[in-house]
């Protein structure tokens, strides 16, 4: 197996998670509170965002265009 499609593969699967954290952040009844009164999440829930697309969208330009053989 391909070291970048290995690595690819893992990016995906923390990007997953983080969004999935952030999400379930942003449910949650004081982030709701906040983005009530303030407009925006808080900064942890937007890091968790941030870096989730991140992580996923660099694992999936590794899966698709880092196989070369």
């Amino acid at each position: 197996m391909n070291i970048n499609l290995l690595l690819g593969i893992v990016l995906l699967v923390v990007g997953a998670v983080l969004l999935y954290f952030g999400y379930t952040a942003s449910q949650s009844l004081g982030e709701q509170v906040h983005e009530t009164f303030t407009g925006r999440f808080t900064e942890s829930t937007t890091w968790y965002f941030i870096f989730g697309i991140a992580s996923a969208i660099g694992g999936l330009v590794l899966v698709t265009f880092g196989v070369r053989s």
